[in-house]
C-alpha cells in the first residue's frame, strides 16, 4: 500500500482518452482559441489542467519547455504532445487536425475562392476577443506562477526571464531565456523533485522517434534536391513550404518572412494576395500556420486549388510534427537524471517569464487601446480566477461587449 507521501506526489492519472475525445476538445479549442501562440497556450492549460486535469501544471511546462527548444509552429506542437499525452500517437493527430481543421478550412476557401476579408481586422467583435486572449493569458500566468516559481529564486529566475524576452531583439531571446533557465536550476537541483511517472501517457518507441526525426532531416535535405533535379513546380513549392516549417521558431508571425521569401519573390503569389490572406489569418481562431492553407490555394498552375492548399498545409506543419514527436521520448527519459530536474525546474520558471513577457507584449499592448478595454480584461479576468464561469462564456461576453462599442 503506497504511502502517503507517495500518494501525494503522485499526478493526476486519468483513464486513457481516446482519439475521438482529443479530437472533438481540440476542435472546440480551434473554434474559439483566438489571440495566437501565447494565448494559446492559456487556453490549453484551462482546458487540459484545470477543467479536465489530464496533466498537472508541472508537466504542462515540462512540454511547453520542449516546444520553445524546438522550430515549428510551437502551439500546434503544444497541442500535439497534449494529444499523445492523452491517446499515443493518434491522439497527436487527432489534436492537430481538431485545432487546425477550422480556421485550415477557412483559409483554404478564402483562397480558392480569392475573396477579401475587409475590414475583418477592425471588426468590434474581434477587437473583444483580443481582450479576451489577455485574460486568457493573465490566468495562465498567475496559475503556473503558483506551481512552478515557489520560492525567491524561480521567482526572481522567471522575471529575468521576462526582461531577457523584452530586451533582446529578435529569436534569440526566448532561447537565451530557456538557457538562463536551465543555469539557474543548476542551484535548485537539490530542492527539485524527482520527476512523476505519467502513466496515462502512452510512450512513443525509440526506434519511431528516431525514425521521425531522420525522416525530418532527410526531407529538409532531399525536397530541394528532388526539386532541383525534376523541375516539378509541386516538389519546389512542397519545399518551400516545408523549410519554411522547419526553419522557424516559435511559429505565428515568425514564419512570415520565410514564407514571403519563398512565394512572393518568385513571383508565385501577388504581395497584395500575401497581405490580404495574412489579415484574414489574423482575424481566425487556431494556428496562423494556417495560413499555409491559403498560400497553396492560390499557387499559380498546375498548383492551386483545395488540392494544392491541403498539401501546402500539411508540408508547413510536417517538420514540426516530426520533431515534437522525434524529441518527445528523449526529454521523458532526461528528465530522472538529477542534474536535469533542476534544469527542468529553472526552465519551467523561464517559461512563465515567457508567457508573462507576451502577455505585455504584443498580447497586452496590441489590445488595450484604452480605459473601457482595460476594465473589459481585468472583468474577463476575474470571471476566469473565479472559476465559476466557462472560458466559452467570457469570450462571449468579450466579443459582445467589443460589437457593442463598435455599434456605438
Amino acid at each position: 500500500m503506497p504511502s502517503p507521501s507517495t500518494t501525494a506526489s503522485s499526478p493526476p492519472a486519468p483513464h486513457r482518452g481516446t482519439p475521438l475525445e482529443v479530437f472533438l476538445v481540440f476542435l472546440q479549442l480551434g473554434l474559439s482559441a483566438f489571440g495566437g501562440p501565447s494565448a494559446h497556450i492559456g487556453y490549453f492549460r484551462t482546458a487540459f489542467v484545470e477543467r479536465r486535469a489530464w496533466l498537472d501544471d508541472a508537466h504542462f511546462s515540462e512540454l511547453l519547455a520542449l516546444t520553445q527548444l524546438l522550430p515549428g509552429p510551437s502551439s500546434s506542437q503544444l497541442g500535439m504532445a497534449l494529444g499523445q499525452h492523452r491517446a499515443g500517437r493518434w491522439g497527436a493527430l487527432a489534436a492537430w487536425l481538431g485545432f487546425t481543421l477550422p480556421s485550415a478550412l477557412l483559409m483554404i476557401l478564402l483562397g480558392v475562392s480569392a475573396a477579401q476579408w475587409q475590414g475583418a481586422a477592425s471588426a468590434g467583435w474581434l477587437h473583444g476577443l483580443k481582450i479576451a486572449a489577455v485574460a486568457v493569458v493573465a490566468h495562465a500566468v498567475v496559475g503556473m506562477a503558483r506551481s512552478l516559481c515557489r520560492g525567491p529564486l524561480p521567482a526572481l529566475t522567471a522575471v529575468m526571464a521576462a526582461l531577457v524576452m523584452w530586451t533582446v531583439p529578435g529569436q534569440w531571446a526566448q532561447w537565451l531565456a530557456i538557457g538562463l533557465g536551465a543555469l539557474v536550476g543548476q542551484w535548485l537541483r537539490s530542492t527539485a523533485p524527482a520527476m512523476p511517472a505519467t502513466p496515462a501517457a502512452p510512450a512513443i518507441a525509440s526506434r519511431a522517434a528516431v525514425a521521425a526525426l531522420i525522416a525530418c532531416l532527410l526531407l529538409l535535405i532531399g525536397l530541394p534536391w528532388l526539386a532541383s533535379a525534376t523541375g516539378s513546380p509541386w516538389l519546389q513549392a512542397i519545399s518551400v513550404f516545408y523549410r519554411s516549417g522547419a526553419l522557424v521558431f516559435g511559429g505565428g508571425h515568425v514564419v512570415l518572412p520565410l514564407l514571403h521569401q519563398g512565394v512572393v519573390e518568385p513571383g508565385w503569389v501577388s504581395p497584395d494576395l500575401f497581405l490580404s490572406g495574412y489579415g484574414a489569418a489574423q482575424a481566425l481562431p487556431g494556428p496562423l500556420f494556417a495560413f499555409g492553407g491559403f498560400l497553396g490555394a492560390v499557387l499559380p498552375a498546375p498548383c492551386g486549388g483545395w488540392f494544392s492548399g491541403v498539401v501546402m498545409l500539411v508540408a508547413l506543419f510536417a517538420p514540426g510534427a516530426l520533431l515534437m514527436l522525434g524529441a518527445l521520448p528523449f526529454w521523458t527519459a532526461w528528465r530522472q537524471h538529477p542534474r536535469w530536474r533542476g534544469s527542468v525546474a529553472g526552465i519551467n520558471a523561464a517559461v512563465v517569464g515567457q508567457l508573462a513577457a507576451a502577455l505585455v507584449r504584443p498580447i497586452g499592448l496590441s489590445a488595450i487601446t484604452g480605459l473601457a478595454d482595460l476594465a473589459l480584461a481585468v472583468l474577463a479576468f476575474g470571471l476566469l480566477l473565479s472559476g465559476r464561469v466557462r472560458p466559452l462564456l467570457v469570450l462571449a461576453l468579450a466579443a459582445a461587449a467589443g460589437g457593442m462599442w463598435v455599434m456605438r
